[in-house]
């Protein structure tokens, strides 16, 4: 299983929390440093928490799940 695999599989745990709020997220990139790139859907896609609900959430997740992971950015 490669890292992009491996931070998909993390994500939908936290896809479930995301789109109970109307919200989504999908993984554009992950470089060779270990940076994914996601893109924020929905209710999440401009809100004024969307900074906190990457950091706090998506990243501390992910991280948790799949050490390789280095940072999680939000792209359009």
């Amino acid at each position: 299983m490669d890292i992009k695999e491996k931070v998909e599989g993390a994500l939908e745990d936290v896809r479930k929390v995301l789109q109970a709020e109307g919200g989504d997220c999908e993984v554009v990139d992950v470089d060779e440093k270990g940076k994914v790139s996601v893109r924020l859907q929905g209710s999440c896609k401009g809100c004024p928490f969307s900074t906190f609900t990457l950091k706090m959430r998506i990243e501390t997740i992910i991280k948790e799940k799949v050490p390789e992971v280095t940072e999680v950015v939000a792209v359009e």
